[in-house]
């Protein structure tokens, strides 16, 4: 028998959830794109947006999904023949880098795993073995949404400065952005990318490229982009049109300016608090299933796990059928594992799944989720530890 016959809850990292306000905010006939409104609401997100990612420095929005902003960052950075360092952990970081290897690119990639973070002294070597200086720039991701780790970029930053590498620091934050604590300047990141679907809060179709002086003086002395992907003309054109290089995506910028209203409302520390407080409620329930069964983060380190999504791996168990049965059977959607296709040990990935818990959650959606993986490991047989749900409510009393 099914009981999903109130709100379903999506908790896949992104698209994730899109509150009411947001929705609301799209319906309404479509505006004169020459004059108005437009014009001051678009400037009002580039603020946001640029508020949201702590830098000064400079902001497009593209037609586009994340895989789209990898291409717009590498077409304003780079030509044919250029060498770049990719630093994997887990699948994202890959992910741009056969995008760049596509477009002549070469990449040499430093793969630290689905489960840990980056080995610095390994990065330090690299660079210094770079001798010559032929790495343009270093790409890397903030939080792998298949492995779920949170990757500290300051190290990074600080292993740039002391072996006198020019190369550009280049962050993927489109797991991330509005979820875990970045701020570009500080960190010295001279160009971030960023997506609308997932910490947003909006209906997938816009991408993010944000980029300092330093990126934009290379750009124009090296790159040769294409009019499409060429961001000058979206910071410099004298014409509104000129910002997305053609009719902008209206309905998700009223979208994304009321979803920005929300989070400006909330505060960028509040905001930054609670996403870690439901993270770590995740955790403390998944610890409890961890005693009388397989289930465990992918993730040993708490310090490094992300707080936007939690992968779970249960070795010898088929959480594929568990999420099939939460699904039909309660209304919840979870994410399927990624990146553990080629492991025996996990049922060829049918034992990972992941939980999204960003953008626009609480503690009632968040416990009800926890709640129903819990019905469904019983409802399966699948072995887990009791106590998951007190464990997960103690830590939000701790707010």
């Amino acid at each position: 028998m099914s009981l999903s016959f109130g709100r379903d809850l999506l908790a896949i990292p992104g698209p994730s959830v899109i509150p009411d306000r947001v929705l609301a905010a799209m319906h309404r006939a479509s505006p004169d794109i020459y004059k108005g409104e437009m014009l001051g609401l678009t400037d009002r997100i580039l603020d946001d947006l640029k508020w949201l990612a702590g830098t000064n420095g400079n902001a497009a929005i593209y037609i586009a999904n994340g895989h789209g902003t990898w291409e717009a960052s590498l077409a304003n950075l780079f030509v044919p023949g250029d060498r770049v360092l990719v630093l994997n952990t887990g699948s994202f970081a890959n992910g741009w880098a056969a995008m760049a290897r596509a477009v002549g690119i070469d990449c040499t990639i430093l793969d630290f795993g689905q489960h840990a973070s980056f080995d610095m002294a390994a990065v330090r070597a690299a660079l210094i073995a770079d001798d010559r200086h032929r790495y343009r720039a270093i790409l890397c991701v903030q939080t792998d949404t298949a492995a779920s780790v949170r990757n500290a970029i300051a190290p990074l930053r600080a292993v740039l400065d002391q072996t006198g590498h020019p190369a550009l620091l280049a962050v993927d934050c489109i797991a991330s952005l509005g979820c875990d604590r970045f701020d570009m300047d500080a960190l010295g990141v001279d160009v971030m990318v960023a997506a609308c679907q997932k910490g947003l809060m909006t209906p997938p179709g816009m991408g993010f490229v944000f980029w300092n002086d330093k990126a934009q003086a290379h750009s124009e002395s090296h790159a040769r982009p294409s009019a499409y992907w060429n961001w000058t003309p979206r910071i410099r054109g004298e014409l509104y049109w000129h910002k997305f290089d053609g009719t902008p995506p209206t309905h998700l910028l009223f979208a994304l300016a009321e979803a920005l209203t929300m989070i400006r409302a909330e505060g960028r520390d509040q905001l930054f608090a609670r996403h870690a407080l439901l993270a770590r409620a995740i955790w403390a329930a998944v610890e409890a299933w961890g005693q009388g069964g397989p289930m465990h983060c992918s993730i040993a380190d708490p310090a490094i796990r992300s707080h936007s999504v939690t992968t779970l791996l249960m070795p010898g168990q088929d959480a594929a059928a568990m999420r099939r049965w939460a699904e039909e059977k309660a209304g919840l959607t979870l994410g399927i594992g990624l990146g553990f296709d080629h492991r025996a040990d996990l049922m060829n990935g049918n034992s990972a799944f992941r939980i999204g818990h960003m953008g626009h959650v609480n503690p009632p959606m968040l416990l009800g989720a926890l709640a129903t993986i819990d019905a469904a490991m019983k409802a399966l047989g699948i072995p887990h530890g009791r106590g998951a749900l007190d464990a997960a409510s103690s830590v939000i009393a701790q707010a």
